[in-house]
């Protein structure tokens, strides 16, 4: 297909939105009524623009936008964002029972003084459980915990923060729930949900002992994880643990839910048909447990005059720690420490108030109003404050859901469809059979070379491409039009599996939607990691994850076809 005016366009017009992705720009506007308005072009607004601009040239049209929503090659957007979501819920909600933060607390315990056993221990527990519920409630919860933690203790945050990142991120992996990735190449390429890990676990674990073993070595000195901690305290982890009932309920359904969707997917039925009913399972026991509960006085009424409470996991770690800091001599006390990382609401334990989604916030839009208020703009104050009202009156009633729900993934909605409509608009101007035609010519159809030009274009891509999630439908598109044979097309898949999950830990927060995750609960809790240090840090594990994983994709594929 011959490249046109149309082809140009269309391919400059991906590549500035992903620039946007990468670095949103923020200016302000001044409207009537509102006043001025700050508005930033970034992950939710810039590729949607893009499509705009692209549809009114005619780069694009209406059947090209049907297909980034219905899906082609058997790659069904809707699919994927109803399994994710659904499965988000299920995760989320069980993760504000405080299961996870009781296993952080017993982790703990074990570890005690040991510095350098606790890093292992919390990277084991961490990589443990990302494996089952995927990596964003390990950064809701996690990140949150280690903030608290390491201020406690007096430890350098970031080695401890990053170890948290790497090792939810890498064991995403290892199954096709994990990640959005992990199922845009499953449907893609045709793979049996339980073949998918079969070829993934063994990456997934060279991987990740590749990647302790590299951040022990950069972490090594005493600076950043001392062989003994000056401040411990045993902590008691049914101080977080919230609601028991739930807690169990939860861990029971979401391991049928996985049960169920490994058993029928022998028998080729929609994921996101088996998920979506579990879902909407859990979702009813919430409001009726929620309800009962209310109406028993387990949980408080709502009082508009109460003030928030405060995080019982900072609390806990207070009440626990508070004694041993002061008979060490410690001049600043936990409280203090807390102070100065809670500048914002709590993003994990907020419970009668909303919290802002890290994935919007990236790209929302912040108000400032310069004019007197007039009566529309007054009218709007009161109308705001009535639906606030409102809605913590519901947050009261039933808590389970209004904690889950400012931190559903909602923003990949509208992103990964704007993702979607964009390659098929590269694929529909001619770029996807161009790029397949020179990933032929580099890889010269030959099965170790695709494995590992795959992997490492999937790497880079995820930095330079619209999140993993771009990288990951642009390369996937790309690897089908190339014509591959079966053998070649599952190398192909399983080295983009790896490099997806692993191309996470990269050099830019915008390399992930977790990292742009990460980075705004960071902010929040007022710990800001420069982009250049988050870079250099994960550096080597990358690296280090990147050689090892390929290596053992490459020997697995030689071994099951040759």
């Amino acid at each position: 297909m011959a490249l046109t005016r149309f082809s140009i366009v269309t391919l400059v017009f991906f590549i500035i939105s992903t620039f946007f992705v990468i670095q949103p720009w923020s200016f302000h506007v001044k409207f009537p009524i509102i006043g001025r308005r700050k508005l930033t072009l970034g992950l939710m607004s810039a590729p949607i623009l893009a499509i705009a601009i692209l549809w009114a040239s005619q780069c694009l049209g209406a059947t090209q936008i049907r297909n980034g929503i219905v899906g082609t090659d058997n790659i069904k957007p809707y699919n994927i964002l109803i399994l994710f979501i659904s499965l988000a819920y299920m995760a989320i909600t069980l993760d504000g029972t405080g299961v996870l933060k009781a296993a952080a607390f017993w982790v703990s315990n074990r570890g005690g003084s040991r510095g350098r056993l606790l890093y292992l221990y919390f990277y084991v527990l961490l990589t443990a459980i990302s494996v089952f519920v995927g990596n964003d409630p390990i950064i809701l919860s996690g990140t949150v915990f280690l903030v608290y933690y390491t201020a406690a203790t007096g430890l350098d945050p970031e080695a401890w923060l990053i170890s948290e990142f790497a090792a939810a991120n890498t064991a995403s992996m290892v199954f096709f729930f994990g990640n959005p990735t992990n199922v845009v190449i499953t449907e893609g390429f045709r793979i049996n949900n339980v073949a998918y890990t079969a070829w993934t676990i063994l990456p997934f674990l060279a991987c990740s002992v590749a990647c302790y073993l590299a951040l022990m070595l950069q972490f090594r000195n005493e600076k950043y994880v001392p062989r003994r901690l000056n401040v411990t305290g045993t902590l008691n982890p049914m101080d977080v643990l919230q609601d028991k009932v739930s807690a169990i309920f939860g861990t029971i359904w979401l391991a049928t839910c996985l049960i169920v969707i490994v058993v029928l997917s022998f028998f080729h039925v929609d994921v996101w048909m088996i998920v979506l009913p579990f879902a909407g399972g859990k979702f009813i026991f919430d409001i009726a447990w929620d309800h009962y509960r209310y109406k028993t006085g387990k949980i408080p009424k709502f009082d508009p005059t109460r003030s928030d409470e405060d995080d019982p996991m900072a609390k806990a770690l207070q009440r626990a720690m508070s004694a041993e800091m002061e008979r060490s001599g410690t001049t600043a006390s936990f409280a203090t420490a807390v102070q100065t990382h809670n500048t914002t609401k709590d993003v994990l334990d907020g419970g009668l108030h909303r919290t802002e989604s890290p994935i919007s916030s990236h790209s929302s839009d912040e108000t400032t109003t310069t004019a007197s208020p007039s009566k529309a703009a007054k009218f709007i104050r009161k109308a705001h404050a009535r639906y606030d009202l409102t809605y913590r009156k519901l947050a009261a009633h039933f808590p389970t859901f209004f904690i889950a729900l400012p931190r559903l993934p909602f923003g990949l909605i509208p992103f990964a469809f704007a993702q979607f409509i964009l390659i098929e608009a590269l694929q529909n101007q001619g770029w996807i059979e161009i790029f397949s035609r020179w990933l032929v010519i580099m890889t010269g159809g030959k099965m170790i070379p695709i494995v590992w030009i795959v992997g490492l274009f999937g790497v880079i891509l995820c930095n330079v491409a619209g999140t993993n999630i771009g990288a990951t439908i642009l390369l996937t598109k790309i690897v089908r039009a190339s014509n591959f044979d079966e053998s070649r097309a599952m190398a192909a898949a399983v080295a983009l599996a790896v490099a997806s999950n692993i191309g996470a830990v990269s050099f830019t927060y915008s390399a992930s939607l977790a990292g742009l995750l990460w980075d705004s609960i960071l902010r929040d809790k007022g710990i800001t990691i420069k982009q250049w240090r988050f870079a250099m840090w994960n550096a080597l594990p990358l690296i280090a994850m990147t050689g090892v994983g390929l290596a053992i994709v490459t020997a697995e594929v030689v071994v099951h076809y040759w």
